[in-house]
Formats: C-alpha cells, structure tokens, sequence
C-alpha cells in the first residue's frame, strides 16, 4: 500500500535521491539541526491566505523552502494536520480548511507529497509536524465538515477555552488520532513526526476541561484525575514512538514542549524558574520522563526567553534541558523565539538584532544540544531587524565555526 501512495517524486527519492542521508545511521554522526517551522494554522506562515490556486500555494512553498537554504539551514518542520484535517489525502480526516478556505475541499494538489519531493530535493530534511488533540479553533461541531470525525463521534470532543478539542481520555480516540497522524508516515518519506506543545489545553481560568465522564470509565487504580491525564498522554506517546519503529524505523519522533517542565519551587528536579505555566501540572506532559525513558528521539524545549529573564531565564533552561538529555541519546534541539525580535511589545533584549546569536553562542557551551529550530518561516524570510541575519552570519555562514 505505501508504494502505491508515493507520488512519483517521493518515489524517486526512496529510490536513491535521499543517499545524502546518510549521516544519522549507526556510526555516522548526525549533523546539528538547523531548523524553521511552517505553521499553517490560521495561515499563520503559510499559505498566506486560504483560497490561492495550487500553483499559488505551490509557489509559496517552494519559496519557503528556497528561504530556508538561503539562510544555511537543514530542516523544514511543515503543519499538516493543524485542526484535526490534513495537508495530504487522508482516508481519516478532510482537507484543512487554510488551503482552499472550505474543509474537505480538494485543493487540486498534494501539498504534503510535493514538500517532501522538494525538501529533499534542497538537501532539506521534511519533519511532519501534528497537533493531536486541538479540532477547531471555536466551539461549534456544526461548522465543520458533516463527515467530519468529531461529527460523527461528538461524545470524542470537549469544548474548552473557545475552542473544540478530542478527549484524550478516551482509548479510541487515542487510537483514532495515531492512525490519522501515521496514515502519513505510510504513505510518504517523511523525516521525522512532530508534535507541538498542545495536550491537555493550556489553563483558562475560570474553565473546566470536562472529562468526568471519561475518568469515571477509565480512571480506575490512577491515583488522582491528574495522575490519570498524565497517564493517557504518557500512553500516546509511548504507542505513537512504538507504531512509528514498526512501520519504518528510521522517521524519528520528535517533541516541542512548552519549555518549563517542573519550577524547582514545585520539584526539586525541576528548573529553576517561575514558569506561570509547568507542563507536568498543567498540560499534564511529563516532558522529562519521555527525555528519561527514550520515548523520543528528540525534544526541542521552546525557551521563547531572552537570557537573563528573571522569570524564566533561557540560561538556566538551557542548562536545565542539557542535564536532563545526558546519558539518554535523546537528541536536545532548542526552539528560538525569532518571532519575539524586534516586536515592539517585547521587552529591550528582543529589540537587540544580536540576542539570538548569543544565544547559539551560548549553547555552544552545552555538549547535549544538538541544534535549534526557528519559529517561524515568516520571520526567518522577513528578518525585520536582522536577527537571522545576524545569526546566519555569525553561526551558519561559511565563516562560522562547526557545530551547532
């Protein structure tokens, strides 16, 4: 079945096109990560707006890619599944909304396939990035398609904080959600699967997630409703890393948490910060224990921070995700907050072209980081204060030292 679903330039690329790809195998360092995401959520990066012919949002995508070479990088972390939908022909999910502007329309090409072929084409490697749980962006079932999952199975779905999302308390839907993100990873060469920050919601005050239901049904032995829900994301990601070896061992598994796992305040094996969100209590994501129990093959922690940040200071974290890598050779990426430079609501670090240089800088001292991927495309191609200039010149240009 996954010969007869590449398209013909996936094809060539199984065929000997990816040979280049060789570092990473057994015995054959893996080069640093030089990354950038493309969110297509709310056409965030791109498309630049739903509605563009195929040949439109072909061209835009090329162009990302082309940006991405330009600026010394080796990797394109693309969204393809943003809102429960997809950026491929998915025999679970309909089309994403963000290409044509109507779900479930056919938007005339592959843009999955065609980023892969052309990724590889540019010496890119093609990370597909999924979010699991999150199914639309409002709370109204009946504005998505009728045949959409969540129609069909409204008792999957929970609506929180103005948004609609699936229980992840419910083993079907857990199964359900691994079958929609692999059917990809079957059908085209994909790099890595990638997920993002989103599990549980973020908190919203004053909100109640409402699983009740489900931890009465499936929370028997758990010793709180909060050991529960870490349980159920501990299983997804457990399983997902498991099925994604079975069918072809080489596509890597790779987390972007939010960057605070525990405050030390709370943990003593926590960092020490005073992070108003901590992933173990309130996405109920024990970020650590998948680093510590090689769940995952890498982790790319957002430290959206500047360094010396007295909240949660990107030095710190730094350190504090190096120590939690060692020994586990699970891979430490650190995600950059490119976005954050030169916006003018961010505080006088962000307003410097050079904070995110220091940055590199910095890691450079820490022997577990592997790398950094920038969020995101938009940023990486505009550069409004030279930032990734900056960065490119001092740490990817020709001139600059090795590593990461």
């Amino acid at each position: 079945m996954v010969a007869a679903l590449l398209t013909a330039g996936d094809s060539a690329f199984a065929a000997g096109a990816g040979a280049e790809a060789a570092p990473g195998a057994p015995g054959v360092p893996r080069p640093a990560l030089r990354g950038m995401w493309i969110a297509t959520v709310t056409n965030r990066d791109w498309p630049s707006k739903p509605g563009l012919t195929a040949a439109a949002q072909r061209s835009e995508l090329i162009r990302h890619l082309d940006t991405a070479v330009k600026r010394g990088l080796n990797a394109v972390v693309l969204q393809v599944r943003p809102t429960a939908d997809a950026l491929w022909p998915s025999p679970y999910e309909p089309w994403a909304q963000y290409l044509s502007g109507t779900q479930g329309q056919d938007p005339g090409w592959d843009p999955l396939g065609t980023a892969v072929r052309e990724a590889h084409a540019r010496g890119l490697e093609l990370h597909a990035w999924f979010n699991p749980y999150r199914v639309a962006n409002h709370t109204d079932p009946t504005r998505l398609i009728a045949t959409h999952p969540a129609r069909l199975h409204p008792e999957w779905i929970v609506p929180y904080g103005g948004k609609l999302y699936y229980n992840p308390g419910l083993p079907e839907v857990r199964r359900f959600v691994q079958d929609a993100m692999l059917d990809a990873v079957e059908r085209y060469e994909v790099d890595a699967v990638h997920w993002d920050d989103y599990f549980y919601p973020y908190p919203v005050a004053g909100e109640t997630f409402d699983d009740a239901d489900a931890y009465r049904r499936h929370g028997a032995g758990s010793a709180s409703k909060a050991a529960w829900r870490r349980g159920n994301i501990d299983l997804l990601v457990r399983e997902t890393g498991a099925r994604i070896k079975e069918i072809k061992p080489d596509v890597r598994f790779g987390i972007s948490p939010f960057g605070v796992w525990r405050n030390a305040t709370t943990d003593p094996l926590g960092s020490d910060t005073r992070g108003g969100v901590q992933t173990y209590d309130d996405l109920y994501a024990d970020t650590r224990a998948w680093v510590r129990n090689g769940w995952i093959d890498y982790i790319v922690p957002q430290l959206y921070w500047h360094i010396g940040y007295t909240a949660c200071d990107y030095a710190k974290l730094l350190r504090w995700w190096d120590a939690t890598v060692r020994g586990t050779g699970v891979d430490l990426y650190i995600g950059e907050a490119l976005y954050k430079a030169g916006d003018q609501a961010q505080p006088a670090a962000w307003q410097d072209p050079a904070e995110l240089s220091r940055h590199l800088t910095l890691a450079r001292e820490y022997a577990g980081v592997r790398g950094h991927c920038f969020f995101s495309a938009k940023e990486v191609g505009a550069d409004p204060i030279g930032a990734m200039t900056r960065v490119v010149a001092d740490h990817y240009g020709k001139r600059a030292r090795p590593g990461v």
